[in-house]
């Protein structure tokens, strides 16, 4: 129970740090004009906000290393829930009780997943023949989604986003099995595993498929398919690759476990568009100007 708790601490607090990095590259993605990566990497706010994505990283390896993925991953959408604040304040409007509702929501349906579903852990070390069909799965959606994004530029940044879900969700597993890993056999038996090798090489190429992803199009295409993939490829990945399971063993237990992810996606869905919905911004009170487009001195 302590460790969970101490999970869910270190999962919560890379939540946080993932929300402000998203709004910082989005933020610098969106208004490159020419190339994205080189733009971005000219920006020294941009280096903050990578850096920031590694600080994330690293408190989300800790709470693997504390509790399942399945406990882990479905905190890290509430990423999503603290990036929206933070988008209002950067556009100077305050949020709305429509938006405060659906924060609330998808607080709830984490917290069902979490409390109702009760994760357990599984296995370890999975041999390399359970992640072989994973992996192919992976490569051909990617690889199938990524040629028709280069072909469809109208839905460019939303298909962009799936890939890149998918790809943090295989990400989001590797974490876990390299963490457990390290746990097992010390510092030395990973140096010479592969899940370290395929994971670095995993989340470079996410880093820079988000940022293409976040210049595409408005954050409200890309970031919905990012945050509602990932956790359910990360989901299926622990079913299927690492064993691990939600102890829920009754027809009802199971109809409430949907309604909550069910209501994970739909909040997810909503919240990714408000950040760019149309609101009454703060602006500072201007005098009156007159027919000619002057301030009056009245």
């Amino acid at each position: 129970m302590l460790s969970n708790l101490v999970a869910i601490a270190f999962a919560l607090a890379s939540a946080l740090v993932i929300a402000w990095g998203t709004v910082v590259r989005q933020r610098i993605a969106e208004n490159a004009q020419r190339s994205v990566m080189r733009t971005a990497m000219r920006s020294p706010l941009w280096w903050i906000g990578t850096a920031s994505a590694v600080v994330a990283y690293g408190l989300q390896l800790i709470a693997l290393g504390f509790g399942t993925l399945l406990i882990v991953q479905p905190i890290l959408v509430l990423s999503l829930m603290l990036t929206l604040p933070l988008a209002t304040w950067y556009q100077g409007r305050r949020m709305s009780s429509e938006e405060l509702l659906w924060c609330g929501l998808l607080t709830v349906s984490v917290g069902v997943i979490l409390v109702f579903g009760r994760p357990t852990g599984g296995i370890t070390s999975p041999p390399l023949e359970r992640w072989l069909p994973a992996f192919a799965l992976g490569l051909a959606a990617m690889g199938l989604l990524s040629f028709i994004a280069r072909r469809i530029r109208s839905q460019r940044a939303l298909l962009l986003g799936v890939v890149c879900g998918i790809l943090y969700g295989f990400v989001a597993v590797l974490s876990k099995a390299v963490v457990d890993i390290f746990k097992e056999s010390g510092i030395s038996e990973l140096l010479v595993s592969w899940p370290l090798y395929v994971l670095i090489l995993a989340a470079g190429a996410g880093t820079v498929l988000q940022q293409y992803s976040f210049h595409a199009g408005p954050l409200k295409h890309s970031l919905p398919a990012m945050k509602i993939i990932e956790p359910l490829i990360a989901f299926t990945l622990g079913y299927a690759v690492l064993k691990e399971q939600f102890m829920v063993d009754s027809i009802l237990g199971w109809t409430v476990m949907i309604l909550a992810v069910a209501c994970m996606v739909i909040a997810t869905i909503v919240l990714s568009q408000k950040p760019m919905s149309t609101l009454p911004r703060i602006t500072q009170t201007t005098a009156p100007r007159d027919s000619r487009g002057q301030k009056s001195r009245g």
